[in-house]
């Protein structure tokens, strides 16, 4: 059983084109420059990670991709629909293949897992409450947690736990795009290694394009496809980490070279990307 969208909900969108496309994107704060001409195209089926330096704007482009804020000035466009002139029903048809995992969670604390897991869809579709509780429960189990865990508050269960339900609620719609925000942070090692796990298994067996904001640099190693560098207010650089460590950006070689880059590298053998399973031949990228 899944979550399909209308016949006129899969007409208003362009399924050849890029799951996201920015066009010299412009962000500003009253006379702060946040972003001046950035561009960034992410492919069909791919885990791209997105790194920056505190304050370079990563959040405020998650924030523009998913509509809460506005562009100063260029074009933003999912699904080959440009948000600024988007109707109702191409952004209907849009917020039904996305989901987002925000960095806190933001779950209803008033709210049972499976209830919140269940919101989208009733806020989405026309399901009954019986097939929106069988498909709760089945993204629910889908993200790793035990059946039990459906009649819990948030309050009641662990961070890693809480991750989780965020995860499945991000499901809900059986999205094709989905955006994490830094996912595995507050999470200890082992269970940021898992979650990263999870994630790669869900996009190669759902064929999820994931955008993922994080400053783990293991994640970045272990399950991204490529890797979009945010800095001086644009992105510098769109590439697997192995290209990457060859870069001669300031901040490029600082982040992938330092210490806890490193690290990293030596933890997935390097030299980069070898953790990662590539989704076309099975073969270690």
């Amino acid at each position: 059983m899944s979550v399909e969208a209308t016949p006129m909900e899969d007409d208003v969108l362009d399924e050849a084109a890029p799951p996201i496309e920015v066009i010299g994107l412009s962000s500003r704060f009253g006379e702060q420059v946040i972003h001046d001409g950035l561009d960034l195209k992410v492919k069909s089926g791919e885990v791209l990670g997105v790194v920056g330096g505190s304050g370079a704007g990563k959040s405020v482009l998650l924030n523009t991709l998913i509509g809460l804020k506005q562009p100063d000035g260029g074009a933003v466009k999912l699904f080959g629909v440009d948000l600024a002139k988007a109707s109702e029903t191409e952004w209907s048809a849009i917020e039904r293949r996305w989901g987002v995992l925000f960095q806190q969670g933001a779950l209803f604390s008033n709210l049972t897992v499976r209830e919140n897991v269940a919101a989208p869809m009733f806020e989405h579709t026309r399901l009954d409450r019986e097939e929106v509780r069988r498909l709760a429960d089945l993204k629910i189990a889908l993200s790793g947690l035990p059946p039990d865990a459906a009649t819990k508050k948030p309050s009641e269960l662990s961070g890693g736990m809480r991750k989780r339900v965020g995860l499945a609620r991000a499901l809900a719609l059986d999205p094709e795009l989905l955006f994490l925000d830094e996912p595995t942070s507050g999470l200890d090692p082992i269970g940021a290694a898992e979650f990263d796990e999870l994630i790669a298994d869900l996009s190669d067996s759902l064929g999820l394009t994931v955008f993922m904001i994080t400053h783990d640099m293991d994640s970045l190693y272990a399950i991204c496809d490529r890797v979009a560098v945010l800095a001086d207010k644009k992105i510098v650089a769109v590439a697997p980490v192995a290209e990457l460590e060859r870069s001669d950006h300031p901040w490029i070689k600082d982040y992938f070279l330092g210490p806890r880059g490193r690290a990293a590298n030596r933890h997935e053998g390097g030299p980069g990307m070898i953790g990662r399973k590539n989704k076309r031949t099975g073969s270690k990228a």
